[in-house]
């Protein structure tokens, strides 16, 4: 009985890991794709050999479509054929991963390469990489990918034309093209400057971000609180564990979150328009920096219940994971919260952008040493950490925050309530 491998993300195709005859086990890795924010990487759902691959290097493909079919050895894929998947405006079926022969263009005409909607030429991401490194200008190439996408093929046997290509002046500037509906700044200044391009997750950080602040009431509420106690107990709790088992303050930011947002389940929601969603599980989102200047949010699944130490092993593989670009959909699914640490840069206070449709983040700042007025009227030297609640004001208002950072700070303050 054959079995399909169905994709859990929109993503273009980067590489298979696998071909047709190989044998697999359920959860070996067959495939990795390049998502908004990561490359993921795409798991066998079942032991078999790969029967058929339904997509090839360069496709975007949606959530959900199935990309390769597994079952016994000699067994006839039974497959329907591939549902409408490719978002570059090709048929909608995808062929074998065998990649199709690649035409030079003709010298005698211009080319005028494949572009989206918005401008944008079409290419795979290895496309532009190697486009890259050889200093080829990808609106020059013809692509044979579907939809005339253009993969690595083309630009690897690429033959420029004999025109020769417009100059730029050094004083001269670029316009600037309105893409996807963003706005047009004026020209690209082309002195003593570089010009890169935009990354996909830098392009959608910056849309998910513009959205977020233009649709999202954002209100904010900053407590300043006491972290001795919390340092203290951790440094008690790590002389007695090892290696990826020692608990970090994030996890138990995290830990303390997820127990506050058990008293005020209005936070743990998601907006919809005309729906708010409460969720009865609390899995926290927490924001990872990564080596390229990129940004993501691994998930911790029901934060309140796993233990620290296990809350500890398992963030720290997902960081690995998210830094490496080798992250897995489950890392990234199902947040209902987010934690946005910058402790460790000596940050004194910031407030974060709502990822929607949740209703909160938490910007945690730097535990700094700090003077502080003692019960007895005197000066003394404190740990205090400011925190800021930043909440949908169409789920929730200012008393209701304040409530939570109560609760929040409590919990902090008193961290052997963590533990129990």
């Amino acid at each position: 009985m054959s079995d399909a491998i169905k994709l859990t993300t929109d993503g273009t195709l980067l590489n298979w890991l696998k071909a047709v005859g190989d044998s697999v086990k359920a959860g070996e890795i067959v495939a990795e794709f390049e998502a908004d924010k990561a490359t993921v990487e795409v798991e066998s759902t079942a032991n078999g050999v790969i029967l058929e691959l339904k997509a090839e290097v360069g496709d975007e493909l949606k959530e959900g479509v199935i990309i390769a079919i597994v079952g016994a050895a000699g067994e006839a894929s039974a497959s329907a054929p591939t549902p409408s998947a490719v978002t570059n405006g090709t048929n909608g079926t995808n062929g074998s991963a065998t990649p199709k022969p690649t035409s030079a263009p003709s010298s005698s005409q211009p080319v005028v390469a494949s572009t989206t909607p918005e401008g944008r030429v079409k290419a795979s991401p290895l496309a532009r990489n190697v486009a890259a490194d050889k200093g080829i200008d990808l609106s020059t190439v013809a692509g044979t990918g579907p939809g005339g996408r253009i993969v690595r093929a083309d630009v690897e046997n690429y033959q420029p034309s004999s025109a020769p290509a417009p100059s730029v002046g050094k004083s001269e500037s670029q316009p600037v093209v309105s893409v996807g509906g963003r706005n047009t700044y004026g020209t690209i200044p082309t002195d003593d400057v570089e010009i890169l391009d935009v990354s996909r997750m830098r392009r959608a950080i910056a849309d998910n971000t513009i959205i977020s602040k233009q649709m999202t009431p954002h209100f904010y509420v900053t407590v300043s609180i006491d972290v001795a106690p919390l340092l203290k107990l951790r440094s008690q709790i790590n002389a007695n564990l090892e290696g990826d088992a020692k608990i970090s303050v994030n996890d138990l930011i995290v830990k303390a979150t997820a127990l506050a947002l058990r008293k005020f389940p209005n936070l743990n929601s998601h907006y919809y328009g005309d729906k708010i969603v409460r969720h009865t599980r609390i899995n926290i989102g927490i924001a990872v920096a990564l080596p390229n200047n990129g940004l993501l949010n691994v998930v911790a699944k029901d934060a309140d219940k796993t233990a620290l130490s296990a809350m500890a092993v398992a963030n720290k593989a997902m960081f690995e994971r998210a830094r490496e670009g080798k992250i897995k959909p489950d890392d990234i699914k199902g947040a209902t919260f987010t934690v946005s640490n910058l402790g460790p840069y000596q940050v004194d206070s910031f407030s974060a952008i709502i990822s929607p449709p949740e209703a909160g983040i938490l910007a945690v700042s730097s535990a700094k040493k700090t003077p502080i007025v003692l019960e007895d009227g005197t000066i003394g030297v404190g740990e205090r950490m400011n925190i800021t609640l930043s909440v949908d004001h169409r789920v929730s208002d200012g008393a209701e925050g304040a409530q939570f950072m109560v609760e929040l700070r409590s919990l902090i303050e008193n961290p052997m309530r963590l533990l129990v």
